[in-house]
């Protein structure tokens, strides 16, 4: 079979590769569709821990194609989305029910080989059942939006509460649309391209701000802004040193700032931490996705999450490794790789 094989630093290349075999406890998935996400660029640069080799992926989904001898719950021609990140189960932070924290955490498509592949092998443990009439690239959307779904329930939002969001990519629509479910009336999102604030107001954001254009945090959070004084929850979804900076500041006094954007590693940035002192805030970060992908499934499968007009583009296996190098184009939500 071909894969996508991130085989060392800087080096990815489609290469044809033995097809796994599922163990006892596995799922052989047929690869339906990929999210290429921007932590596979920090995986190509070297600014997130991996295991070179290894075939990238982790927002997969699929058809199952055979099982192992002890998977039950699972038949050949399922479809199902893989929840990547693996815990050991054992060590003081799995049994304290943080198993995002785990000490041994592995994840598909960063230490272990992912779904940028026609097959991927998953743990049935792992694995969750999607409708058979699903749209098969929906599947894909799976994973980050678990992500959000554990950034949404740190922030505890309130029916009333104000949002803010940083960064208009495929996390921060996501986020919109979770802030509204979760009771928000009022969800500003903060983002350069029109075309991204366009699509944030279709999808359930009140107001838009271009930061480009303006003082973000004047135009959000000052006597004269949208929400004079600062949003009850702040997420930063963008992972930019500006959105970063910004993020505190636009909390209110007692409000929650909330990090789910992914910096390299070994980014710094500055912060004032008398201002978060004086004003209380919570500021808390955001790890993958605990205990959240069952939900994300069924959010998806049900439509409750619009995730087709994200879908910028599809790219063939063979033009995957130039997708991951490259920027995302201007208006750029979410390219999914489809394998065959």
């Amino acid at each position: 079979m071909r894969a996508l094989r991130l085989e060392s630093v800087g080096n990815l290349f489609v290469r044809e590769v033995e097809k796994p075999a599922p163990g006892p406890e596995d799922l052989l998935v047929r690869v339906e569709a990929c999210g290429i996400c921007g932590t596979d660029r920090h995986l190509l640069l070297g600014e997130f821990p991996s295991k070179p080799p290894v075939t990238i992926g982790h927002e997969f989904a699929g058809i199952v194609e055979a099982v192992g001898s002890d998977v039950t719950g699972f038949r050949i021609g399922d479809r199902i989305t893989g929840d990547p990140n693996i815990s050991c189960g054992r060590c003081p932070q799995c049994m304290a029910g943080r198993v995002n924290l785990c000490r041994a955490l592995e994840a598909i498509g960063i230490h272990r080989d992912g779904g940028m592949a026609d097959y991927v092998r998953v743990p049935q443990k792992q694995a969750f059942l999607l409708p058979s009439d699903l749209d098969p690239l929906h599947g894909a959307f799976c994973e980050p939006l678990a992500c959000c779904l554990h950034g949404i329930d740190l922030a505890e939002i309130k029916a009333g509460a104000s949002v803010v969001i940083l960064g208009g990519g495929v996390i921060g629509l996501l986020t919109v649309q979770l802030a509204r479910l979760a009771g928000a009336t009022r969800v500003v999102l903060s983002t350069r391209q029109e075309s991204k604030r366009r699509l944030a107001e279709a999808l359930g954001a009140t107001d838009t701000v271009d930061p480009s254009a303006t003082d973000a945090v004047e135009a959000i959070a000052g006597p004269s802004g949208l929400l004079p004084g600062g949003a009850d929850v702040v997420i930063e979804c963008a992972g930019a040193p500006e959105t970063m900076r910004q993020a505190p500041p636009l909390a209110k006094a007692g409000g929650t700032v909330v990090i789910l954007g992914v910096m390299p590693q070994g980014a710094r940035i500055e912060i004032e931490p008398f201002d978060i002192l004086f004003r209380e805030l919570r500021l808390l970060g955001s790890f993958v996705n605990p205990f959240t992908h069952r939900r994300a499934a069924d959010l998806i499968a049900s439509g409750a999450i619009k995730v087709a007009d994200l879908i910028s583009r599809t790219v063939t296996l063979d033009a995957a490794a130039a997708a991951v190098r490259n920027p995302a184009r201007s208006g750029e939500v979410r390219v999914l790789v489809i394998p065959d």
